[in-house]
């Protein structure tokens, strides 16, 4: 990325045109790396004030960027950081030995839970910031995001046909992505689907949340029973769209949070969950497949000894556990975003 300052502009204003390392990529993340030091909360402010602009236009912070885009940045004040010491060496080595797939074009990892994708928001080190510090002499980006809480696949790229293709697959839909949840008390169907449209809103401090509302984006969830447990069913969701806390909203929509959830969830329930051992919220990305240049790519990530560990306290132990075996995708128009 080439940054050019304009003498026309006021004083502190950049003009940066954006290369092709930053194609497709959503210009609220773009900004948190062009502006290192200045809080997640100020970026959105300048956001929602058009202060930032795409092409002369106000942006938006889901916007994404073109590789020739003109990005104009207005003057911020960053606070002086004291010198970032880096990353744990036991935090790389965990990221590190969580790799489970690797060729020329990706690489997979199984994400622990409370590990985030990305640093930020409080978060010095994430996933993509400490795969970067185990492996300096490799290019790594990452493909897309999954919470901090959230085990399982997440994928990054090694090459730029790897991140341009898959990202490209993301947004037409052309991804399977299955996770396995908890919901708390019983959903009346083994099989249904969530078909309610979902509106991302940014709080003061930069909290995202999501709810249910006419005015947001078509999103399709396909739920489906894996295993009765007391007070609770173990579902497989697929991805019909790949929208923000898609999964942990619509099953709060329909009366049913998913265990742990402490943004959308039941407090009572948690609680309860939590006097057993459910330490954290129950969503584990089991299952991600793709077909990239006439190759088939599938990423499985078996459910963490400490979900497991929980499911044997409410179930019985003696039951076969078809939850390991991750199943096909629900057929279903599908359409994701992300």
């Amino acid at each position: 990325m080439q940054t050019v300052t304009s003498h026309d502009a006021p004083q502190g204003v950049r003009q940066v045109d954006i290369g092709p390392e930053r194609d497709g990529q959503r210009i609220d993340n773009a900004l948190v790396t062009l502006l290192k030091g200045v809080p997640k909360s100020m970026i959105y402010r300048l956001l929602r004030t058009g202060q930032v602009r795409v092409n002369g236009k106000r942006a938006k912070p889901d916007t994404r960027l073109s590789a020739g885009d003109t990005l104009r940045i207005p003057p911020v004040r960053t606070a002086e950081k004291a010198p970032d010491r880096g990353p744990s060496a036991e935090m790389v080595a965990a990221v590190a030995e969580a790799v489970i797939f690797e060729d020329k074009h990706f690489l997979a990892i199984d994400k622990p839970s409370g590990i985030a994708s990305h640093g930020g928001s409080g978060v010095s080190h994430g996933a993509i910031e400490l795969l970067r510090a185990a492996r300096p002499d490799q290019h790594l980006e990452l493909v897309h995001r999954l919470d901090r809480d959230t085990s399982g696949v997440l994928v990054f790229a090694k090459t730029r046909a790897g991140l341009t293709g898959l990202q490209a697959a993301i947004r037409a839909g052309e991804v399977t992505k299955q996770y396995l949840c908890l919901m708390v008390g019983h959903p009346p169907k083994a099989r249904f689907d969530v078909n309610a449209p979902l509106l991302k809103s940014v709080l003061q401090g930069g909290e995202r949340m999501v709810r249910v509302s006419g005015n947001g984006k078509p999103s399709l969830t396909f739920f489906r029973e894996m295993e009765q447990l007391t007070g609770a069913r173990l579902m497989q969701a697929t991805l019909g769209t790949g929208r923000t806390h898609q999964i942990r909203v619509h099953a709060a929509h329909i009366g049913h949070p998913l265990a742990g959830d402490t943004k959308y969830g039941d407090r009572e329930a948690n609680k309860r969950f939590r006097e057993k051992g459910l330490q954290r919220l129950f969503l584990h990305a089991a299952h991600m497949g793709f077909e990239l240049e006439g190759r088939a790519y599938g990423f499985s990530a078996p459910l963490p000894d400490d979900l497991k560990n929980f499911l044997d306290v409410l179930g019985d132990k003696g039951k076969s556990n078809r939850w390991l075996r991750p199943a096909a995708p629900r057929p279903g128009p599908r359409k994701q975003n992300r």
